[in-house]
């Protein structure tokens, strides 16, 4: 895996096979910051990467100069590769070991960007419930975004909170926003 921008541009990280991992591919993450760029100031951001497996989308954050960044995982080996990279990094990312559907529950902290990249053979149902939890529990800012990836075989076209979705190659990103956002 590489990062594609920044003060870390085309460096490249190689995460231990035997982590549970399917890294966003270079060409859909560098789209996906592309439309993020567009939208938002890196440094001003407060950032929740969920499922963040190798934490490649919170290096790409930090690459760009956010300062703010959260990475809940499960899995202990991640947890420990996200927490070696970003001290070798020297980058501020706050790393949680933690089922993300507890995390999303309990959390009281407020993001502009949350992205979550679960699974992609999850149930339609677990989509949604991320989905949910987030807007129920208002962990997003004022004009925040929630971003999820998933395989294009997962239709998520029907929540009342999506706001748009890209597709890249395999990978779709859907992009979810309060009702009042998507009026605007």
């Amino acid at each position: 895996m590489r990062i594609i921008s920044g003060k870390y541009k085309s460096r490249r990280l190689q995460a231990p096979k035997s982590l549970p991992v399917r890294p966003t591919t270079d060409m859909a993450k560098e789209a996906l910051f592309n439309i993020i760029n567009n939208l938002y100031y890196f440094t001003d951001l407060t950032i929740l990467d969920l499922f963040s497996g190798t934490g490649n989308i919170s290096y790409e954050f930090a690459s760009r100069g956010t300062l703010n960044i959260t990475a809940v995982d499960a899995h202990f080996g991640c947890v420990k590769y996200i927490n070696a990279i970003s001290k070798e990094l020297d980058a501020n990312i706050h790393v949680i070991k933690s089922d993300v559907y507890k995390y999303i529950e309990k959390s009281n902290a407020k993001f502009d960007v949350i992205f979550a990249d679960p699974p992609y053979d999850f149930e339609l149902e677990k989509f949604e419930k991320i989905i949910d939890l987030v807007f129920e529990n208002e962990l997003l800012n004022e004009d925040g975004v929630l971003i999820i990836e998933h395989s294009k075989h997962t239709n998520l076209e029907n929540h009342p909170k999506l706001s748009y979705q890209k597709k890249y190659g395999g990978n779709m990103f859907s992009f979810f926003e309060s009702a009042e956002q998507s009026e605007e």
